[in-house]
């Protein structure tokens, strides 16, 4: 997911898809326990999107402040 794409989201949005991205992290972590995953490069990729999701949330959050 691009930066872009996150930005556009509204708050409630990005909440949810913050739940979801976290759950599918869980599900791989899983997955690289029990030996079946395929790419281990997507923990990275969801990873990253976690961490791109919150800073848009807390940048916004900053700016409310002000």
């Amino acid at each position: 997911m691009k930066i872009k794409e996150i930005r556009n989201l509204t708050n409630d949005e990005l909440n949810a898809k913050l739940v979801a991205v976290k759950s599918e992290l869980f599900n791989l972590r899983l997955q690289l326990e029990i030996n079946q995953l395929d790419n281990p490069m997507g923990i990275k990729e969801v990873k990253k999107n976690i961490a791109q999701i919150k800073t848009v949330l807390r940048e916004r959050e900053i700016k409310n402040a002000n």
